[in-house]
């Protein structure tokens, strides 16, 4: 394999992990960049995204190994030192900790690269301080959770049901207190987590078992206990009274466009709402929820939403989304073109990707199959592979065809249906060989479009879409009958 081939791949594969991270799919992301670095052992900035996600799964010792390992070529490498700095603080090593924020704050002494070293240091300085006036409050290190993410495949299922329960992102919490109500607003998700592992406890016939290991599941449920409530006491060290208030106000106070306490999560929830509304069909709904959420990003400072520009791109490409369901083609290109403005000027990859799948589709669904072909063309060296690319040859294929393009169209058709053949992906397979036979139907190549025609009728018979099978027959009769002649 060409160290060109190596780096593309790695790349790529780096850039599918980040798309994860950023959704909160921290192991599949983990996965990803996991086979990257099998393939680059060094790449520094692909560790640090692994860092990244072993931090939000409490995994802290595997996160501060490859915060390290990032920083053995390039000791000034900064995205590694802050990376280093936080797996030491959520690990309660809040010494060393201020020391990596204090030496990435020399590193990138100009003042718009400084905002995380800065809150960085006062983070930990406040930690620091905290833990002199109440030790107890430090966090031990037998809090990593990293047992809890193994996928053993001899593990029971009692378990795996276990395991499952401490992966969730990390949530603001106190160490649980006396009322049901106060606890709940602390734990928030995680509330029905420990509750439900505490249920597990009292269960005798639970209790009782083992895993195949020998490790008893009462000190397994334990210890998810345990984990817990380490990580919320952590956590919430600060002010925990102050910030239950601050966060009733938040509730109660008119809508206001400076940010929310935490910016990151409020942007996070509102994006999984919109999506979800417009997946349920509710586009209006969704067109809505992201006009609001686009206003108030606007109004916000870079220092409180440092990547300012990728979210907006984000939410102008849900705008423009819940605009084509509305059938505003029009005022959705507008917006699918601000989101490409945006990855261009960010040098995002994945955004720019996006952006040119959607200007493309827009224009593929108003018929102007040119400017749609050359959007979708300049998609091709982004794609990741497998199902993604399936679709895009096809889609290409499919404008070229409506321009009578054939030649064109059957190339394009013949990369889709390999692509499909690679992931064995039943319908692509059944979409890309009709592709291909229209194309060599005007083309006059009748012997090869039957050919196509039939594969894609047992295609459709082993998928018992019934309604393939229709359309397909009827094309393939026509297509003997002119073999025939």
């Amino acid at each position: 394999m060409s160290d060109t081939k190596v780096d593309n791949d790695s790349q790529k594969l780096k850039r599918v992990g980040d798309w994860l991270c950023r959704k909160g799919a921290y192991e599949r992301a983990i996965g990803r960049y996991t086979e990257a670095l099998s393939l680059k052992p060094d790449d520094k900035r692909c560790l640090v995204g692994r860092s990244k996600c072993y931090l939000n799964m409490c995994c802290f010792e595997n996160a501060l190994k490859d915060a390290e390992a990032s920083l053995k070529e390039d000791k000034t490498f900064s995205k590694g030192v802050y990376q280093k700095a936080e797996a030491f603080y959520y690990m309660g090593e809040f010494e060393f900790a201020l020391m990596f924020y204090h030496r990435g704050l020399k590193l990138r002494p100009l003042k718009q690269f400084q905002p995380e070293f800065q809150e960085g240091i006062e983070k930990a300085t406040v930690a620091i301080l905290n833990s002199v006036a109440n030790p107890s409050l430090k966090l031990e290190k037998k809090g990593d959770l990293t047992f809890l993410q193994r996928q053993d495949e001899m593990a029971d299922p009692f378990t795996i049901a276990i395991q499952h329960l401490a992966v969730k992102k990390k949530r603001q919490a106190q160490k649980i207190p006396k009322s049901e109500k106060t606890a709940k607003q602390w734990l928030g998700e995680f509330y029905d987590d420990r509750k439900f592992l505490e249920e597990m406890l009292s269960d005798e016939g639970w209790c009782k078992g083992k895993t195949k290991h020998g490790e008893r599941l009462q000190d397994i449920i334990q210890s998810s206990i345990t984990s817990i409530d380490a990580c919320a006491e952590f956590l919430n060290q600060g002010n925990p009274i102050c910030t239950l208030e601050r966060e009733h106000k938040q509730k109660c106070s008119k809508p206001h466009r400076s940010p929310p306490s935490d910016p990151a999560q409020f942007l996070m929830k509102s994006l999984d709402e919109i999506d979800a509304d417009l997946t349920s069909g509710n586009a209006e709904g969704s067109l809505k929820k992201a006009k609001e959420v686009l206003k108030n990003v606007q109004g916000w400072s870079e220092k409180d939403v440092p990547n300012k520009k990728e979210v907006l791109g984000s939410l102008h490409s849900c705008i423009g989304n819940a605009l084509i369901h509305l059938g505003e083609m029009d005022k959705a290109l507008e917006h699918h073109q601000k989101d490409l403005e945006l990855a261009k000027q960010c040098k995002l990859p994945d955004a720019m990707s996006r952006a040119l799948e959607n200007i493309g589709r827009v224009y593929a669904e108003i018929g102007q199959y040119t400017q749609a072909i050359e959007f979708l063309e300049k998609k091709i060296p982004l794609v990741c592979g497998g199902l993604e690319e399936t679709w895009l040859f096809h889609e290409i294929g499919r404008c070229y065809l409506e321009l009578h393009r054939f030649k064109e169209a059957r190339d394009y058709g013949l990369h889709s249906l390999a692509a499909a053949n690679e992931i064995a992906h039943g319908k692509w397979q059944i979409r890309a060989n009709v592709l291909v036979a229209q194309s060599e139907f005007p083309l006059g190549n009748f012997e090869t479009c039957v050919s196509h025609f039939e594969r894609a009728l047992a295609m459709a018979k082993l998928q018992e879409d019934q309604d393939a099978l229709n359309a397909i027959q009827k094309v393939l009769d026509e297509a003997k009958h002119r073999l025939s002649q």
